[in-house]
């Protein structure tokens, strides 16, 4: 690996809405299933790029909750990607220093896809570098979760006691946001985390982004001042 150099204003924590996998494919006579094949090989290779920058936290929106609302065909494709990824992919960062964490709901997947995710994240746990993925994931479904077991402990509720119980405990909030494909909203992406995150938005769709859209991007983001509400 050949760790490009970045200053001390580069993030720590960088997520990004992969969007517009389908439309890519469609531009590309491709199936629209094709599209989300694609996305996954970018995810693989962004993860690298992020890692080779010294960023050590990269999460990424790749099924939300209201996802499990597509067409079936869609939802069992996704499905079935998921299981190559967590044996074949993911498996591959996970020998190159990236960690790998879920972050969502689990009680709707399979036993078997259930079983391979967690083992991922077992044998994953002791590297230096993580790829966040939110998989089944709602921000307003982890913060009512969240409210919901602070207020059985009987703890007082304040924003360190509430976050304490997110299934993003552990996870920095980001610096940066991106999200691809023209869309400019976050959709029910790390709500709370993201109360001082940049926000970068660009038309390229998410298979088309490139190892220059991010550079471009972590370029830009030095040269904002983060007032954070000063």
């Amino acid at each position: 690996m050949n760790e490009r150099a970045i200053g001390a204003d580069a993030p720590s924590c960088i997520g990004i809405i992969m969007d517009g996998n389908r439309r890519w494919a469609k531009e590309q006579g491709m199936p629209k299933l094709e599209g989300h094949r694609r996305g996954y090989e970018r995810l693989l290779d962004c993860a690298r790029w992020v890692r080779d920058r010294g960023i050590r936290h990269l999460v990424v929106y790749a099924f939300s909750t209201e996802n499990w609302n597509r067409e079936v065909e869609e939802v069992s494709y996704l499905m079935n990607l998921l299981r190559e990824a967590a044996q074949k992919g993911l498996q591959e960062l996970a020998k190159e220093n990236i960690r790998i964490r879920f972050i969502g709901t689990r009680d709707r997947f399979a036993p078997d896809v259930l079983e391979l995710i967690e083992r991922l994240e077992r044998e994953s746990a002791a590297h230096e570098y993580t790829l966040w993925v939110c998989l089944s994931y709602g921000s307003r479904a982890e913060i009512t979760a969240a409210a919901a077991t602070a207020a059985a402990t009987g703890e007082p509720i304040t924003e360190e006691s509430l976050h304490a119980h997110f299934w993003s405990a552990e996870m920095p909030d980001p610096d940066v946001i991106i999200r691809t494909s023209g869309e400019e909203r976050l959709s029910n992406f790390l709500l709370w985390q993201a109360a001082y995150s940049e926000f970068f938005f660009t038309d390229t769709k998410w298979p088309a982004f490139t190892e220059k859209h991010l550079d471009d991007i972590l370029s830009e983001f030095a040269s904002r001042e983060r007032r954070r509400g000063k």
